[in-house]
């Protein structure tokens, strides 16, 4: 069977504006000075409190990443000089920091903000303490800074479990789709999958900005699912847990799995999924076939599997004949 193709994952670079545009609906960030620095790339996707720099200790300075003013450091820089104080900017700022950010009901000193439009480093005013900013900004960076990669497949959540249909074209995808969703089940993304790793071993699938709640089916055309079958009908981004590759079953190169017993996966980002290869025959319901094969992924999430059951009563009826 030839492996469906995939784009080469990549790891996004990430700006300061991407960083604020990111941020709403999660946390408010006002845009106070150095707007010019909005294309400034943020090199680590982490938070850094400069405690030891603004105390002139620059060693080991974590300088390419977002910068974040807490109690103790404001507490410092209050108890300084003015003249001292914008030293201490001008040296910080020189370092190419990509932005600073004063959260909480911390006042923003007015004399940084002629330093920091000349040194092109953007300020920012957060709503959210310290602590509660840094946790959402790790989050959000760690977001926009995962691998990700497009995956020409169909994506759907089938009783809350995200399945990845994917299959050569003409195969019967988004058919199957259609199908799906009459049931009850809903639409992630259609033809072409956006996917991104989330921490180490899970995925998460999304569709493209322009095609999120379209679908083609052929010989109808394009469908807005959300118009046709409500908002249920749609869903904004889902973990991938198990992938269905629709095969011809003419182009299998040997027998399949009768069983489901053999432990098949599907390595996308370098992250394993389980899959299951279902051959595509004329009379074959593929509808049903996937509707069952997400059923049984979260039986078998539980710890169930019924090939093992199967296995167990076997073994307990031979144990039981030879014994009489």
């Amino acid at each position: 069977m030839s492996e469906i193709p995939q784009s080469r994952a990549t790891v996004p670079v990430i700006t300061v504006k991407d960083f604020m545009d990111n941020a709403a609906g999660r946390f408010d960030l006002e845009l106070i000075a150095g707007r010019a620095g909005l294309g400034n790339i943020v090199g680590e996707p982490m938070v850094h409190r400069p405690g030891l720099a603004l105390s002139g200790f620059y060693d080991h300075f974590a300088a390419s990443r977002i910068q974040v003013l807490g109690m103790a450091e404001y507490t410092f820089l209050q108890a300084m000089s003015e003249e001292k104080r914008c030293a201490c900017f001008e040296t910080l700022f020189a370092c190419k920091v990509p932005c600073i950010v004063f959260p909480g009901k911390m006042e923003i000193f007015h004399s940084m903000l002629e330093i920091a439009e000349r040194h092109h480093v953007v300020v920012f005013k957060a709503r959210d303490l310290s602590r509660d900013f840094m946790m959402s900004a790790m989050i959000l960076l760690e977001e926009l800074a995962s691998p990700r990669c497009r995956i020409h497949a169909t994506m759907m959540d089938i009783s809350g479990i995200g399945v990845l249909i994917e299959g050569k074209s003409g195969v019967g995808k988004s058919e199957t789709a259609l199908g799906l969703i009459k049931r009850g089940h809903a639409l992630v993304a259609d033809d072409l999958t956006c996917v991104r790793r989330h921490g180490i071993n899970h995925l998460i699938a999304t569709a493209t900005e322009v095609e999120r709640d379209f679908m083609e089916i052929r010989g109808i055309g394009i469908l807005n699912v959300r118009q046709i079958f409500g908002v249920g009908a749609v869903r904004r981004e889902k973990q991938i847990d198990l992938v269905i590759t629709l095969t011809q079953q003419s182009e299998m190169e040997h027998s399949f799995d009768r069983t489901g017993s053999a432990l098949l996966t599907r390595e996308f980002i370098g992250v394993q999924i389980p899959q299951r290869i279902v051959p595509v025959a004329p009379g074959r319901s593929l509808v049903n076939l996937a509707e069952t094969a997400a059923q049984d992924q979260k039986l078998r999430l539980s710890g169930y599997v019924a090939v093992e059951e199967l296995g167990k009563r076997v073994v307990e009826l031979h144990s039981t004949e030879e014994n009489c």
